[in-house]
This record gives structure tokens, C-alpha cells and sequence, in this order.
């Protein structure tokens, strides 16, 4: 071979191996740019969004919250006496049970929200004393039934206890139509069924009395 010949075939080799190494840097730069490497699938996922509340949200945690509260104290009240029906013994034990829970997550909802525990200007009821919230008992009437024993207390229990329970279906109610925050909906709808079953057995137990 000749000298000529020899030359011009390893220039040819050379360019041919300059031009794959520009094609492949090429090809990288251009699926990833300088300063954006690929995406890491560890990339966080957006925060979720917060369920949006209304005013009847805020307000059903903030009347039911005491409703509840008296519930418990009716019920610890019995729980002090002597004479109860077994009964109503274990309806009272079902009643804490069940709301106790209930006034923790709402006042989580409440400082959730930045709201106060009870409204800014809470309207008063005709006697002056409470807010109206729906079948809360007086003092005269939380006063009755602590002075009460044996199926006296049985009977005055259970007869404050329909009220009560009856007054709280008609919030939890309202919640169901005009509130927006979805656990304190699906609360309302707990409350509406379960108190309306107790509702039941209270007035079996009366009518057996």
C-alpha cells in the first residue's frame, strides 16, 4: 500500500469514530440538559388540600360539643346511684362510650379550623341561662336528677335522656343538610342513627317500668 492510500484510511477511521463520539454526547445532552437531570421517582407528592368547612359545620361541632358533654355528666350521674336498672346501667356505660370520642374529634375539628369552642356571641335561650342548643337540659333539670335515687332517678334519666337524644338528631340533622366538611357529615348521620335506636330502647324500657 501505498503511503497516500495508508494516510487518507486512517483519516477516514478517525473522523468516522470523532462523529459516533459527537452523535451519542449529542443525543444525552438533549434528553437531559445542563442543570435538569431526570426526574427521581422518590419526587414528593404534592401536600393534600385540607376538606373545605362551612359555618354549619363549624357550628354543628360547636353546639354538639356541650350536647354531648351534658350527655356524659346525665350518665355519670346515674352511674353514682344505687337501684338503677341494669338496663339503663349499660345504656348509660353505651352513651359515654360512643360521644365521649366524639367531643375529642370535634374539638380537634375546631382548632383544626382556628375556630373557638363556642360561638362569638352565643343568642340566648327564653330563660336566659344557655345557649338554645336543641334538648340541652336546664340546671333545674341536671339538679332533678342527681337528687333522685332508685327508679325515680331510672325513670327521670330516661325521660331526659329521649329529650336530649331527640335534640340532638335535629342538629346532626341539619349538619346533613347544610354542612360541608365530610367527617362531620358522616358523624351526623352516626348520630341520627345510632340516637334514634337508643331513642327506641329507652321507651321499651319505660313502657316495661
Amino acid at each position: 500500500m501505498t503511503m497516500w492510500k495508508r494516510t487518507t484510511l486512517i483519516g477516514a477511521g478517525a473522523l468516522a469514530v470523532l462523529a459516533l463520539s459527537t452523535g451519542c454526547t449529542g443525543s444525552s445532552d438533549a434528553e437531559h440538559p445542563a442543570g435538569h437531570p431526570p426526574p427521581s421517582s422518590a419526587t414528593a407528592a404534592p401536600a393534600k388540600t385540607a376538606a373545605a368547612h362551612n359555618d354549619a359545620d363549624v357550628l354543628f361541632a360547636q353546639h354538639m360539643i356541650p350536647h354531648h358533654s351534658q350527655a356524659v355528666e346525665m350518665s355519670d350521674t346515674l352511674l353514682t346511684k344505687q337501684g338503677i336498672d341494669p338496663r339503663v346501667t349499660q345504656l348509660a356505660n353505651q352513651i359515654k362510650a360512643a360521644q365521649a370520642p366524639q367531643i375529642q374529634q370535634m374539638q380537634g375539628w375546631l382548632t383544626q379550623w382556628g375556630a373557638p369552642s363556642v360561638p362569638s356571641m352565643p343568642p340566648m335561650s327564653g330563660n336566659g341561662d344557655m345557649p338554645p342548643v336543641s334538648g340541652m337540659m336546664s340546671q333545674q333539670d341536671m339538679t332533678a336528677l342527681k337528687d333522685a335515687q332508685g327508679v325515680d332517678a331510672t325513670k327521670l334519666y330516661l325521660t331526659q335522656m329521649i329529650a336530649h337524644h331527640e335534640g340532638a338528631i335535629t342538629m346532626a340533622q341539619s349538619e346533613i343538610n347544610g354542612g360541608q366538611y365530610p367527617p362531620a357529615v358522616e358523624m351526623a348521620h352516626a348520630i341520627v342513627a345510632s340516637q334514634q335506636q337508643e331513642i327506641d330502647t329507652m321507651n321499651g324500657i319505660l313502657a316495661s317500668m
